[in-house]
């Protein structure tokens, strides 16, 4: 079996300081094989630059994904050509800037590889190819390498999030989505063996609006003018999902959500 673990979006520093204080104890009861975040929103909740990428990786994930956040930090558009374990979604046609999937061998366990997908809905959000073709595609192309492959579907439909995951059973691993921070109680196996969760929640200030401050959020709400939203800092939480899957034809055996207090 793999071990994996899969956390939510990461808001600011509240969200790395979480991380760094819950992922060691996490790692030695569960023994992690792979570790993957989705950090688009781990620079003061916008964004991602190389330092806090380098400070992330150092807490000991092995992946990071992304969403349409991404670009929000100029100076990420370098670290995105350099580091292949830093995603952004495969989908978006941005040609040669930055990856869209990489295979992984397993730092403990040589030859045995994981593939990562990192995919955007189109539904609600900016431009992007179609999530459905170009997940095919990529399964198809990375399923020569693993049979473990592990898509994370930064979208905000729900629909969209579990029509992809219907349409790739069996082929993949696990569906992730991400994007709304609001985790889910759906977490299941579908019926050819690809876990799923249609949102894993997010690594943030719990008594938030999706990690940001409440009074700013609901301000813009009653009437309509910009805000400048802040990070919430009080009362972090974990959200994220371990998951064990067959090495051997990559079908996933279980999957738990986690919510943890930070």
């Amino acid at each position: 079996m793999i071990k994996l673990l899969f956390i939510g979006d990461l808001i600011g520093r509240p969200g790395r300081r979480a991380v760094a204080a819950l992922l060691p104890g996490l790692r030695r009861e569960h023994e992690f094989d792979l570790v993957i975040a989705n950090a688009e929103n781990a620079a003061g909740g916008f964004g991602l630059t190389s330092k806090i990428a380098d400070e992330l990786f150092s807490l000991g994930i092995d992946v990071l994904t992304s969403g349409n956040h991404i670009w929000d930090q100029k100076e990420i558009e370098p670290y995105l050509r350099q580091n292949n374990r830093l995603l952004r979604p495969a989908n978006y046609p941005v040609g040669d800037l930055g990856r869209g999937s990489v295979v992984v061998e397993l730092d403990h366990r040589p030859g045995i590889r994981v593939g990562v997908v990192n995919l955007a809905g189109r539904a609600f959000l900016g431009p992007a190819d179609c999530p459905f073709r170009a997940g095919r595609d990529l399964v198809a192309r990375l399923s020569a390498e693993t049979p473990v492959l592990v898509i994370d579907f930064h979208a905000e439909a729900t629909s969209e999030k579990n029509a992809l995951a219907t349409y790739l059973d069996g082929q993949i691993s696990l569906l992730v989505g991400t994007h709304t921070h609001v985790q889910t109680a759906d977490e299941r196996i579908l019926p050819r063996g690809t876990a799923y969760i249609t949102d894993v929640g997010m690594v943030g200030g719990r008594n938030s609006v999706i990690g940001m401050k409440a009074d700013r959020v609901v301000e813009k709400f009653l009437n309509g003018k910009p805000q400048r939203y802040e990070v919430e800092k009080s009362e972090p939480w974990l959200g994220a999902v371990i998951v064990e899957i067959d090495e051997k034809n990559g079908r996933a055996r279980s999957i738990q959500r986690l919510q943890i207090p930070a």
